[in-house]
């Protein structure tokens, strides 16, 4: 017990520790106030911006290295960069040390990776849910527990914003410490596989409960294929020929995968929304900051931070007790919710109450983050474990492709270069063509499901002729090879006379 019970409390310690950061919530007001006294143009639209795009050029190297280095050395990586990030935010001035800055997180950014799948590589499959939700909720604790305390000092204790940084580099340096007594891991998902006499190896009743569990996570359309292709992956004495076999077993399960229409569909909702949800939580600052200026007033940005955290977790947790048929109206469900994020965005754009304008980001947040966990559920539910880090690792470097698209053309000062208010008016209309997408894909859903049904109650003679629909094995439909061998099984079953 001790070797999954240490490194989960490890990794646990270093979330919270890592996400603790009071400064933050104030970020836009300390960079455009006295201490680094630039101007708002300045942060939105030449270093806000960096974070992007580095976030998008590491995205991938980070997650190749990150297996082929076995996740513990891009964690230290990780730690080591949100503390350079802090120390640079404390001590450089200057626009380029800013930028710099924002490439050093948006690299920490990047390597999340690492900590999110560090611990399938040292537990078993049957843990991987338990440790799953450990991991996870310790980081949005430690995100909330920052949050309410940089509000509580900025405002009853009256310290200064440059106080609340040092609070976030000491809370960084804290979490430098834990990675570096994490166990190395032996195996990965892709480079470094359990070689056969190593599988051999296993106890029958380990294997068996590895298998029910792969069972669990690999449903029947996308669980053949390439688990046989990463199965007879070896470690290779030549990196080079190693890393050549990966990619091209990625691209074939990436072929694989993206053929199921309604993994497709949850995916590109996936990459849409993020998009999205990361401009606004990246701009929400300045928006505020136009609205009430931190220079004359009391801000409470991280009171806002923190409800709209605990609320979305609480929203995730909800999921699991909507009555809702996800495999007939989830398209439906994104298209209204979607559409009332879009009411959220334009509601902060146009209202100059800012207490009004906390209130919509609070309910945006928490819908993201509620329609994030169904997608993450409905993507994972036809997924085994190497092909869960690779779709959602698609998902997370489209949404990031997007975003940067959306950002050298709107925020950039080498593109548009629009100030924050007219940027939002641009996200909530964003938002409006996300609902609209999905609206009509649902309603063609709804009526394909509606004409299958109508040929589901013809006799048996009648059904040979009616098409499969094109979501069979993935959207909740039977197949027909299923409905012919359900037919044929309910023949022999029959007792002989």
């Amino acid at each position: 017990m001790m070797s999954v019970i240490l490194p989960t409390l490890l990794l646990c310690f270093y979330g919270f520790f890592s996400n603790l950061r009071p400064s933050e919530p104030f970020l836009t007001a300390f960079l455009v106030g006295p201490d680094k006294n630039l101007s708002e143009a300045q942060v939105v639209n030449e270093i806000y911006p960096v974070w992007t795009y580095s976030y998008l050029l590491l995205l991938f190297p980070i997650f190749l290295a990150t297996d082929y280095l076995c996740y513990k050395p891009v964690i230290i990586l990780q730690a080591t960069s949100l503390v350079v990030t802090y120390v640079m935010l404390l001590k450089a001035q200057g626009i380029l040390a800013m930028q710099m800055m924002e490439f050093f997180f948006g690299l920490a950014t990047a390597s999340d990776v690492a900590y999110y799948s560090y611990i399938y590589s040292v537990v078993e499959p049957a843990l991987y849910q338990r440790v799953t939700g450990y991991c996870r909720s310790t980081t949005l604790f430690g995100s909330a527990a920052g949050s309410l305390t940089g509000q509580l000092l900025l405002s009853v204790g009256k310290v200064q914003q440059i106080h609340l940084v040092i609070i976030t580099l000491a809370a960084a340096v804290v979490a430098f410490v834990a990675p570096w007594s994490l166990p190395m891991p032996q195996r990965s998902l892709f480079f470094h596989k359990n070689s056969p006499v190593a599988a051999e190896s296993h106890s029958g009743e380990e294997m068996s409960q590895n298998k029910r569990m792969e069972n669990l996570e690999s449903k029947v359309p996308l669980n053949n294929e390439a688990v046989s292709l990463v199965s007879n992956l070896s470690v290779k004495s030549n990196a080079r020929r190693g890393l050549l076999e990966v990619l091209h077993m990625l691209f074939q399960d990436f072929l694989q995968c993206y053929r199921c229409q309604t993994l497709l569909a949850w995916s590109i909702w996936w990459a849409l929304a993020t998009c999205g949800y990361f401009q606004v939580i990246n701009y929400a600052q300045a928006l505020w900051e136009n609205i009430r200026p931190s220079v004359k007033y009391s801000i409470y940005n991280g009171y806002v931070e923190t409800i709209s955290t605990l609320l979305g977790a609480v929203a995730a947790l909800l999921v699991g007790y909507l009555p809702v048929r996800w495999s007939l109206w989830g398209e439906l469900v994104l298209c209204f919710l979607s559409l009332l994020m879009a009411v959220c965005v334009f509601v902060m754009d146009i209202t100059a109450d800012i207490w009004l304008c906390y209130g919509s980001y609070v309910i945006f947040r928490a819908t993201y983050m509620l329609l994030i966990t169904i997608a993450t559920y409905q993507i994972a539910a036809s997924l085994n474990m190497q092909r869960y880090a690779l779709v959602f690792g698609v998902n997370t470097f489209m949404a990031l492709l997007l975003q940067t698209l959306l950002t050298v053309v709107v925020v950039d000062s080498a593109g548009l270069g629009l100030d924050v208010s007219t940027q939002f008016l641009v996200y909530g209309g964003y938002f409006v063509f996300i609902s609209v997408v999905f609206f009509l894909a649902g309603l063609c859903k709804v009526i394909c499901r509606r004409l299958s049904e109508q040929g589901q109650s013809r006799s048996p003679s009648e059904m040979e002729s009616v098409p499969c629909p094109t979501e069979d094995n993935c959207g909740g439909y039977t197949p027909c090879s299923q409905r012919d061998d359900q037919r044929s099984s309910q023949v022999e079953m029959e007792p002989k006379t």
